[in-house]
């Protein structure tokens, strides 16, 4: 696990602030080429978007209507990348869109942007659109409403249950090839010498202790919080995004393939997904100007979905809801309406000495990170050519695909001792995945959060093994009990996890 000390020796090429799905991409991207590469993140890994996003790789149906043809492609094209380096992560997935009280012009729009789809995936790995009869669509879900039923649309994109290990084996994989990253690790500040960034100021969050980071160029890859970072970095007043909320709630099952649905109240394209054994329903999508790290799914935007889901799924309120999830998307700042803001992305130098991204979607992750690193190594004098798109992650080297640490099972199986298998993710964890506290283990780095029980049934288990890894004592492993059980209602259990 990286220290401060790590980061204070000598200069880096390259220091990437963010450890989202973005930042992990580039830091991955780079260290491949060969740069020396630190990265700081103020929270953990994957905490912020990375954690609240839809949880799918897809090429975005909607955008067809948007004519952003090209986005669309993009994301088809690194759909398929994925599936490909990191299969034990990027599952393909079945979705339908039920045709119900729809036009005969709706069917035929859809019939024609499913054929687009197809033609602009011309790539893919995945079966080609079909559509299916009323009998043939309610096989499949029984609790769909017969009403003004006609038929429905299949079609595949894909899913990342855990975005959080995506992020994570991108950042594992860029250690392996001599990068220094480090969590809980704040900007506080910046030198620059003729307006050219020299170096930042970051505090270790959990200690206090502080160090400066010097490197050649920088990257601000922080996501939501960009316009933050770059005041703190600049020195002047940033509003170059325009940042939105996404809210989504888990249930009781509901469905067997991953539904697209249109809300009554306003058109809005939302989903309806199985996830780890329950659904997954999302997302909104309404103006959020506060700090990110503050957003909640409030009662307003739960009953907006309910009432969205229940012309299709009346059963949805009789089902235990679980937890809701709430993320920022960060935007590059458009007018209009939230949802018809262009999810492009842009890179840019807003800072003599550090490159940014703003905007971005987690399907383009990895396309985004090799433009920022084709600009930075640019820069450099870096002739090394991007790996990404043909070396596979960490765990996706083929084996144990229905694993979450896939070909990295037998790592993980070395590790159990005496605790048995959460001991090992918790060893794992800790040694290999940059873990300190108890809710970066059971939120990010394994799907125990996601149990109805918020994985209050494994904690002793995981909190005994990860208080030898990291030393704490018995008031600490109390304390570590207590920070999660905050942490979970902040990331939306709508029971407070009991052991």
């Amino acid at each position: 696990m990286s220290t401060l000390s790590d980061l204070s020796g000598g200069t880096f090429d390259v220091a990437i602030i963010g450890g989202g799905i973005i930042g992990a991409g580039i830091a991955r991207d780079l260290a491949l080429r060969g740069a020396r590469v630190a990265l700081v993140e103020k929270g953990d890994f994957g905490s912020g978007t990375t954690s609240g996003s839809t949880r799918l790789i897809h090429g975005g149906l909607r955008y067809l209507e948007m004519l952003d043809f090209s986005l669309v492609r993009m994301d088809l094209r690194e759909r398929e990348i994925l599936l490909r380096i990191a299969p034990h992560l990027v599952k393909p997935l079945e979705f339908r869109i039920p045709f119900i009280h729809q036009s005969a012009w709706f069917r035929a729009k859809m019939r024609a942007g499913l054929l687009l789809y197809d033609a602009l995936s011309y790539d893919r790995s995945l079966p080609g659109h079909r559509f299916l009869s009323n009998a043939e669509t309610l096989a499949d879900e029984p609790a769909l409403t017969t009403g003004g039923l006609h038929g429905a649309a299949s079609y595949f994109d894909a899913q990342v249950s855990m975005p959080e290990r995506l992020c994570l084996e991108n950042l594992i994989d860029a250690v392996r090839h001599g990068a220094v990253v480090k969590n809980y690790c704040q900007v506080r500040s910046a030198t620059k010498i003729n307006g050219k960034v020299q170096s930042l100021l970051v505090r270790d969050t959990g200690t206090g202790d502080e160090s400066e980071l010097r490197a050649k160029l920088f990257v601000n890859a922080t996501g939501a919080w960009f316009d933050r970072v770059q005041t703190i970095v600049s020195g002047a007043p940033s509003r170059r995004l325009r940042t939105t909320k996404g809210i989504h709630l888990t249930c009781a099952p509901l469905v067997n393939k991953a539904n697209v649905l249109f809300s009554p109240l306003d058109g809005r394209l939302f989903f309806v997904i199985p996830l780890f054994g329950k659904t997954w329903i999302g997302t909104t999508d309404t103006d959020y100007p506060d700090d990110p790290a503050g957003v909640r799914a409030e009662a307003d935007d739960i009953e907006y979905l309910l009432r969205s889901v229940e012309p299709f799924f009346p059963a949805i309120r009789s089902l235990a809801i679980y937890s809701t999830n709430a993320g920022v998307r960060a935007l590059v700042r458009q007018g209009g309406s939230e949802s018809s803001v262009s999810r492009r992305h842009k890179i840019e130098e807003t800072q003599p000495g550090m490159f940014s991204v703003l905007g971005g979607k987690i399907t383009g992750y990895r396309a985004i990170a090799q433009e920022a690193a084709d600009a930075v190594c640019a820069r450099l004098g870096i002739t090394a050519e991007c790996q990404t798109a043909a070396a596979s992650l960490p765990g996706g080297h083929g084996a144990n695909v229905d694993s979450l640490y896939g070909s990295r099972e037998d790592e993980l199986c070395a590790l159990s001792g005496s605790f048995g298998r959460i001991g090992a993710q918790a060893r794992l964890a800790v040694r290999h995945e940059f873990c300190q506290h108890l809710d970066d283990f059971l939120l990010r780095r394994t799907e125990h959060a996601f149990a109805p029980d918020w994985g209050a049934s494994v904690a002793p288990e995981a909190l005994a093994a990860l208080a030898v890894e990291l030393a704490w004592t018995k008031a600490q492993r109390e304390e570590e009990w207590r920070r999660y059980r905050a942490a979970a209602v902040r990331a939306g259990a709508v029971t407070e996890p009991r052991p």
